[in-house]
């Protein structure tokens, strides 16, 4: 019989393939009476391993619920940091995820957090909190809250209020421009109720017509990739990067969830490359495109083959996302308040710089 830790290693791995999150994204946990076993940020769901978990102490975990958070950000991010590095029971183990208050919220034994596509549809469109209520009247909606402290708080509150109603927590909380939390004490109450969030969906999407694929051009000819990818090379204001390619896609025009700001930034370079054109971008959002879009073709941006790779797949999730979005109502972007904290936000820089 595999023990709970055994356990949660395989709804990882079960949950961190492609279709439930990209990139380091996504978190899991399991727990005690006293302990609670948090995926590390930037760790893949797909690899962790059981040593791999952060283990830290449930009542010192839950001493956060009583903080009274400076009101600057960047000074109640650090705070929370602190309390949650203090919680861990192993010197070696890595950096818990920044949701683990959250984790230690719920009661459930098993937590999976992802951020799949279908999923991601509607909690990214104009009407998703109304379908959601309608679909899955056991879910709790959360509207859109900054990650970290601030979402976990909020989330805490909302399963008080919940459980005070209905004498029980949610399996189901959707998170808005965000992604999903499952909940329960065994793996294959996960696994029916992960199951029936997606098949329901599914056939949201089927019924109207849309397509769960994204349609992806096909690629010029070789010469014509490589001559396109030396041109950005020359004209990137920048030494040493790797560029990933693939055919044209019709590119998301602003920010859709805190991953796709983490790997791909919040806008997309359209147009010819050129020194100037690129320059007049990073003065006008201040910084270099992650992801360009020219010639019929899509480019990726990093500083390594995998951090170009990533840009890209998260430009093909985001259009993805878009076009599931129109079945409820439309893509709704984040606010430029809840962009800046993203793109400012020191817990979402640790973590990309782990892959």
């Amino acid at each position: 019989m595999l023990t709970g830790l055994e356990q949660i290693v395989e709804l990882s791995h079960k949950y961190g393939v492609a279709d439930y999150v990209k990139g380091g994204g996504g978190n899991t946990s399991f727990k005690d009476k006293n302990t609670v076993w948090v995926k590390p940020s930037g760790t893949t769901l797909v690899s962790i391993k059981a040593k791999d978990f952060v283990a830290m102490d449930r009542a010192k975990l839950g001493t956060l619920n009583d903080v009274i958070p400076p009101a600057d950000p960047i000074e109640r991010e650090a705070l929370v940091k602190e309390y949650m590095l203090n919680a861990k029971l192993g010197p070696d183990s890595g950096r818990p995820s920044v949701e683990a208050p959250l984790h230690n919220t719920l009661d459930a034994v098993f937590v999976v957090h992802t951020h799949p596509a279908i999923v991601n549809g509607m909690t990214c469109a104009v009407g998703g909190a109304k379908v959601a209520a309608a679909l899955f009247p056991e879910a709790l909606w959360i509207d859109y809250v900054d990650p970290g402290y601030t979402l976990c708080m909020k989330v805490r509150d909302r399963i008080n209020n919940y459980k005070a109603k209905r004498s029980k927590e949610p399996p189901i909380i959707f998170l808005d421009n965000h992604g999903v939390f499952i909940s329960a004490d065994t793996p294959q109450e996960i696994d029916e109720l992960f199951g029936n969030v997606m098949s329901l969906l599914s056939e949201q999407y089927k019924a109207v017509g849309i397509s769960t694929e994204l349609k992806i051009g096909r690629l010029p000819d070789k010469n014509k990739q490589e001559s396109a990818i030396a041109f950005i090379k020359e004209n990137y204001p920048q030494d040493e990067i790797s560029v990933h390619v693939s055919g044209n896609f019709p590119e998301p025009k602003g920010p859709i969830s805190p991953d796709h700001i983490v790997y791909t930034k919040s806008y997309i370079f359209n147009g010819t490359p050129d020194r100037e054109a690129l320059k007049d971008f990073r003065r006008k959002h201040g910084y270099l495109p992650n992801v360009i879009a020219w010639d019929n073709m899509v480019f990726g941006i990093g500083t390594t083959q995998k951090k170009a790779s990533l840009a890209l797949e998260f430009a093909q999730d985001g259009a993805l996302v878009s076009q599931l979005a129109e079945a409820f109502g439309g893509i709704e972007y984040l606010t430029d308040s809840s962009r800046e904290f993203i793109e400012n936000w020191e817990a979402e820089s640790y973590r990309s710089k782990q892959l």
